[in-house]
């Protein structure tokens, strides 16, 4: 049997999950920021399930100093501060690790890495396979037969495994001891090493190529002239030190014993005690089975924002958790009601039910319902798409622990009469009507002819608002804020996957418990989540601005959108020509045939047979990356590269998009209907999927073409776009109060020619498309944080011209400078910044120590407030526009909402009435401060592209 041996460089492993996590962070209930237990314990399973290690360890770092801290006072100095939640993962960690029954393995006086050195050599010697678990460049030097380096992937990316060659191409260097010879001479920033000042990896290269060894350079250093044999002397010194420092220790006191290391069982109960605690759900289940003691969290119903199909995907432990708990000003007390595992449940909680069935109980309903001004309402239905689905049931709840059941008859005219019923309840404008995710159930009404007329509360918008960062489907609410296990849906309908059932199957007994305690649950929710939208005074945002766009959001949702099918098939066809004659193209270059959608196949082309990049990497399974990235940058300098990006753009766009969207068009009305989420992006921008229309290309041509597939209903309408212009940047103006910007806006300059006059101090007509250019690129950066390095990248000059325009920006725009200021320091005063209206975003790592985990928070604070008034303002403009059409009688219909732009299909006998009612509402949605005006353009087209 072989013996394979797995040596983790715990603090390298803990450091990278956490930050591969940290612009979506996992936080628990009680504000605990799990991204590295997460990240960690998920490489180590992954680790076990694919490679099955015979052997394992995971080695520490202690913090003891070691021998490199005596030679070197200044080693690892410049490492910024450990984050926080790091630091309070490590004991958590520590516990995964006793529960996976793997040893840790650490000594005073030595880092892992001489840790892992020394083991692996022991293990060598005994005939194992030996994995050194890292993303540490170093570990090189310890490479041979029998010892390699395994770096999990990153983000999606794969594993890679280095052996000698592949490190030795990696370094540009002969044999792997040379390793710790190159990093004598370069240094290593991350580890303060210094290595010879002036020196970097290609001059080391080429050196070690010449002499061999670090030694064999310095002995020969008078020889070598010029400035280079002038460093390489003045360096001999830290050159020296710097290898001794490099070098990785093999003799430490700690000895391999091979059945310490076994892979052995796991403690069950240790790792369900950190599961629970880390709210670990998913992958609890993953590892203890179906019966992890965890409340499940499968969603009522649809929520918005769970991507399910064309344009995007959700990943079912994609939810981030709440960033806002230990930010917030005045939030719960620990042992309030902030319950994470509920102790309440239907089988030990009084509760009084009623299935309404009779003449009698359908009377007293009514009856209670007409008493009751606010009134908890669910609707039970055969599936998760409100456009395909059919009513199963209705729940109502006035009390907590009561609440009533009605089952609807599967035969639509039966099912009218019944919903008859309840009309003169539902059109009662002074009721009002609390539900989860409340859309759901008016757009399932409205297929039924029946409108909630009254005021809504919707308790999945209003804990969004609370806790912008949340998980927020029901059963997890419900733990955390009632304490209390609500019922399952795969307890009526089984487990997710073609032999589910749907709720009409459902004996009635059960279905009512099931749909009463949602509506029970739901109005509990209402009295919890109202006094926190007061106290965390995001009233506002949830009275004027989400509230009133929950009814307009069904009116798009169930209007739906024409698509051009013949259009697009006949566009199918242009894509595929057009990738066949770039396809033709690279077998031309490569002067070869072989399978294009083959990267094994690609790589070795490109790499072996052509020798475009011999430093190519490679990915886990030894074949050669071939991504995006890696195309781009050989682009600039071969054609074949060029032409492998067209035709994976090309049959990308016919695959995703153009083949796509014809499936997705509702044989009950002919048109495609997205699904609108309003509770989904942190900044409060609306999303859409099944299909992501947030997603449709704009960038490229051939993309831009996809939008003609989107075309009126019939020859009596036409569509219009109306979209805001470069609303952020108005918004910027107007916050920051930044003089010069706001004059350029008062007087409906182009923004970026007049930026530019200022960055580059000529006058406006003297300058240049590529001045207008540059100062457009810092516009739009300047307010992410972005620095020379980024900006440098993005508009092709030298760092140092990036620095002299950025700094001529502030210089120029003091005003702006200051803002960015300002909104940092509020956010470490306050714990979160805030929208014109009041929405806020709560920042928990603004104070970190860590500057990385601090600079993206510091980021956050400067976008999120520009992001989230431009959110507000076109969610108000919607509500305008909605709102005024139905004043003015308009037969026309708002139909799509796609970042800053709103798409209309209009009568065409109304397009004249229609254009200015739009422009009107969307300028006059917000006023901004210092007066900066709201400009909106409007245009008129038989598709989507032409009216935009």
């Amino acid at each position: 049997m072989e013996k394979k041996l797995f040596l983790l460089d715990a603090y390298a492993l803990i450091f990278r999950a956490y930050y591969a996590l940290i612009r979506n962070p996992r936080i628990t209930s009680k504000g605990k920021n799990t991204n590295a237990q997460f990240g960690f314990t998920n490489t180590i399973i992954e680790l076990i399930n694919n490679q099955k290690p015979t052997h394992m360890a995971v080695c520490f770092d202690t913090a003891a100093p070691t021998e490199r801290h005596t030679d070197f006072t200044e080693y690892k100095a410049h490492r910024q501060e450990t984050p926080e939640d790091i630091s309070a993962a490590v004991p958590d960690i520590m516990k995964i690790l006793k529960g996976l029954n793997i040893p840790i393995i650490a000594k005073d006086g030595y880092e892992a890495d001489d840790v892992i050195g020394t083991l692996s050599k022991q293990a060598e010697k005994l005939g194992y396979e030996v994995y050194m678990v890292t993303p540490d460049k170093d570990y090189g030097q310890l490479v041979s037969d029998k010892v390699k380096i395994y770096k999990p992937g990153y983000q999606g990316g794969d594993v890679e495994i280095m052996g000698p060659q592949e490190v030795c191409e990696k370094w540009c260097i002969q044999n792997v001891e040379q390793v710790i010879d190159i990093l004598g001479l370069m240094g290593d920033a991350v580890d303060n090493i210094p290595g010879i000042a002036g020196v970097g990896q290609k001059t080391a290269c080429k050196l070690l190529t010449e002499y061999g060894t670090l030694e064999g350079v310095l002995e020969h250093a008078d020889k070598i002239k010029g400035a280079l044999g002038e460093k390489i002397r003045a360096g001999r010194e830290d050159a020296i030190l710097s290898k001794k420092l490099a070098t990785i220790i093999t003799n430490v006191p700690v000895e391999f014993h091979e059945e310490d290391f076994l892979v052995k069982e796991w403690n069950k109960d240790v790792l369900r005690e950190i599961f629970i605690e880390l709210e670990f759900r998913t992958v609890g289940r993953r590892l203890l089975g179906e019966d992890f003691a965890e409340p499940a969290a499968a969603p009522k119903k649809a929520v918005a924002g769970v991507q399910a199909d064309l344009f995007g995907s959700a990943g079912e432990e994609a939810s981030p958790g709440s960033s806002a708990q230990s930010a917030k000003p005045g939030d719960l007390e620990e042992g309030e009601i902030s319950v994470v595992h509920p102790t309440r449940n239907i089988h030990n909680t009084p509760h009084e039910y009623e299935l309404v069935e009779s003449e009698a109980e359908m009377a007293a309903l009514l009856k209670a319902l007409q008493e009751n001004a606010e009134i908890s309402f669910d609707t039970e239905t055969t599936g998760i798409d409100a456009n395909n689905a059919e009513l199963v049931g209705l729940s109502f709840a006035v009390k907590p622990q009561s609440g009533w059941y009605v089952p609807v008859p599967s035969n639509k005219q039966e099912a009218l009469q019944l919903l008859e019923r309840f009309r003169p309840v539902f059109s009662d404008p002074s009721k009002t009507w609390v539900g989860h995710n409340i859309k759901y159930d008016l757009l399932m009404l409205k297929w039924y002819g029946m409108e909630l007329k009254g005021k809504l509360f919707d308790t999945l918008l209003a804990h969004y608002l609370i806790e912008p960062d949340g998980k927020r489907n029901m059963d997890w609410l419900s733990a955390k804020f009632l304490g209390y296990e609500p019922i399952h849906i795969e307890e009526l309908i089984g487990k997710k996957g073609k032999n589910q059932g749907n709720m009409r199957d459902v004996a009635l007994d059960k279905i009512k418990e099931y749909a009463v305690e949602d509506a029970d649950v739901t109005l509990q929710f209402r009295n919890v989540f109202q006094p926190m939208l007061k106290q965390n005074e995001v009233e506002t945002v949830f009275e004027k601005v989400e509230s009133p766009l929950v009814p307009v959001l069904v009116d798009m949702e169930h209007e739906g959108v024409k698509i051009d099918v013949d259009f697009l098939q006949e566009y199918s066809k242009v894509l595929e020509t057009e990738a066949k004659v770039h396809e033709e193209k690279v077998y031309e270059i490569a002067d070869v045939r072989f399978n294009l959608g083959s990267p094994k196949q690609l790589g070795e082309v490109l790499f072996e047979k052509l020798k475009l990049d011999p430093k190519a990497k490679k990915t886990k399974t030894g074949q050669y990356a071939t991504g995006e990235e890696v195309l781009s940058k050989l682009a600039n300098e071969h054609p074949i590269a060029e032409n492998i990006l067209a035709y994976r753009e090309y049959t990308k766009l016919k695959s995703t998009y153009v083949d796509a969207l014809p499936l997705l068009i509702n044989q009950k009305t002919g048109r495609v209907h997205t699904t609108f989420g309003q509770a989904v992006a942190v900044t409060g921008r609306l999303a859409s999927n099944n299909p992501n229309l947030q997603n449709i290309p704009i960038r490229t041509e051939r993309g831009r073409e996809i939008r003609k597939a989107f075309v009126p209903r019939d020859k009596n309408h036409i569509l219009v776009s109306a979209d805001y212009s470069q609303i952020e940047l108005r918004i910027v103006a107007a916050l920051s109060g930044d003089p010069a910007m706001c004059e350029a806006f008062w007087q409906n300059k182009d923004i970026h020619t007049a930026t530019a006059a200022k960055v580059y101090n000529v006058a406006e007509e003297a300058v240049t498309k590529e001045m207008r250019r540059k100062a457009k690129s810092v516009n739009f950066g300047i307010v992410y944080g972005q620095g020379a390095f980024g900006l440098a990248e993005n508009i092709n000059v030298s760092r140092a011209e990036a620095k002299t325009i950025i700094d001529n920006y502030k210089k120029e725009f003091a005003g702006i400078t200051r803002y960015l200021d300002d909104m940092i320091n509020f956010a470490r005063e306050h714990g979160y910044v805030q929208t014109v209206l009041g929405r806020k975003r709560w920042l928990r790592d603004i104070n970190s120590a860590n500057f990385t985990v601090r600079g993206f928070a510091e980021r956050n604070a400067i976008n999120s407030p520009i992001q989230g008034t431009a959110a507000d303002m076109i969610k108000l403009a919607m509500v305008k526009v909605h709102q005024a059409f139905v004043a003015h009688g308009f037969q026309s219909k708002m139909v799509l909402q796609v970042h800053d732009e709103l798409v209309f299909d209009v009568v065409k006998e109304e397009l004249e009435k229609v254009k200015p009612v739009i422009l009107e509402c969307m300028q006059s949605a917000m006023e901004l401060p210092n007066n900066v005006p709201i400009l909106a353009e409007v245009g008129e087209g038989s598709n989507w592209l032409e009216a935009h």
